[in-house]
């Protein structure tokens, strides 16, 4: 942003942030975006990562509460949405920034993965939107007439990319389920959209094997580079303002171009100048 002090594009609105863990996780940057822009909102995480992370520094910086939530467990997404409501009354927006695999942790190849696992990824990192949705919209009526809901992705959903495992499959049901329920809150003008970011270094990123590979090969590849966790945190801002009140159903690149770029000139003289070594070294 030109402005360090916002423009005030969500003052007054409210919201929940889930799946903020350190200072260099997205949904962190995203939260402090949403602060400078005039918003309040609810942090939200599992117990296990919320003993991990830094959350309570997080909730120091923008005055926003901190409540526990496992999204595996209906109970506590009904829990929480009911304590939302208690304090806020209705909200205007909901990040989903929520992604686990124990496959990948576990280094399990994709041709041989522990299926309680692959259950959990697609639970944890997909189904859960869904949960959330159903819970804030159909149980407790607690999303304003166009409100917008922004969940992230990646383009392992519709390219493979081996060392993503399993999470290219969470990712593309989480996009699914973000189109699906776009279509059914269309009468309430409330926006379903998801964030396919570029490879970023986060925490969680760096959990996934060849990691660096992915994340030099795609800032070769692009024509603007990688995007920030911050550059993705202003973009969110953007789909959770008045600004963007009729786009939904979309999955919206936002990776300095690499999902429409074929090759790049900088690729093409690394691969001649890596030819050209290999053809001296025989």
């Amino acid at each position: 942003m030109s402005s360090s002090q916002g423009y005030g594009l969500l003052k007054g609105k409210k919201g929940i942030i889930f799946g903020a863990l350190d200072e260099r996780s997205i949904a962190w940057r995203v939260a402090l975006a949403c602060h400078r822009e005039g918003a309040e909102f609810a942090l939200s995480n599992a117990p296990i990562a919320l003993r991990l992370g830094q959350l309570d520094a997080l909730s120091q910086a923008t005055g926003a509460p901190v409540i526990p939530c496992d999204v595996s467990s209906e109970e506590e997404v009904d829990k929480l949405m009911t304590a939302v409501r208690e304090k806020y009354g209705k909200i205007d927006f909901i990040l989903h920034a929520i992604g686990m695999s124990p496959n990948i942790r576990k280094k399990k190849e994709y041709t041989d993965l522990d299926y309680r696992f692959f259950q959990q990824s697609l639970d944890i990192s997909a189904i859960s939107l869904h949960k959330i949705l159903h819970y804030a919209t159909e149980v407790h009526d607690m999303v304003n007439d166009g409100g917008s809901v922004v969940a992230l992705s990646y383009i392992g959903a519709q390219r493979i990319f081996s060392k993503y495992s399993d999470m290219n499959d969470a990712k593309a049901l989480l996009e699914s389920i973000a189109r699906n329920y776009g279509s059914r809150l269309g009468d309430k003008k409330i926006r379903v959209n998801t964030v396919s970011q570029g490879p970023t270094m986060t925490s969680a990123g760096s959990g996934i094997k060849g990691f660096d590979g992915m994340y030099l090969f795609a800032e070769k590849l692009s024509p603007l580079g990688n995007p920030s966790a911050d550059d993705c945190a202003d973009y969110c801002v953007t789909l959770f303002s008045d600004l963007t009140r009729m786009v939904t159903m979309q999955n919206l690149y936002h990776d300095g171009g690499f999902s429409t770029n074929g090759i790049s000139e900088e690729l093409i003289a690394d691969l001649a100048r890596m030819y050209s070594q290999d053809d001296g070294l025989s």
